[in-house]
């Protein structure tokens, strides 16, 4: 059942005892990505949220600790469940409430 949805990676982390100096330059370039990337392009066009099908955007949002939340959409030809998510920066949280309630 967990490879059907992916978790292998989560077991896999809790294994990991301490950070190395790889990780440690990986995650300072996801952070610089970030702010050159999501933040730039939330702030830039003045946003209140990005909206995307699946979970591959997840990423983005756990780098940083954005606030993210997901609506369930409907199945898709395989049977399998998908939502839509709707994402923002820090303390958006009341709005990405709001546009979720308002999509549901």
């Amino acid at each position: 059942m967990l490879q059907e949805y992916g978790k292998e990676p989560f077991i896999l982390s809790n294994l990991v005892n301490g950070v190395d100096d790889i990780v440690k330059q990986a995650l300072k370039n996801l952070h610089k990505l970030s702010e050159e990337g999501f933040e730039k392009l939330m702030s830039g066009y003045d946003l209140d949220a990005v909206l995307t099908l699946g979970h591959d955007i997840s990423t983005v949002f756990t780098i940083r600790a954005f606030p993210a939340i997901i609506v369930p959409a409907r199945y898709a030809s395989d049977g399998m469940p998908f939502g839509i998510i709707f994402g923002g920066l820090k303390g958006s949280e009341p709005k990405l409430i709001e546009i979720a309630y308002a999509f549901e």
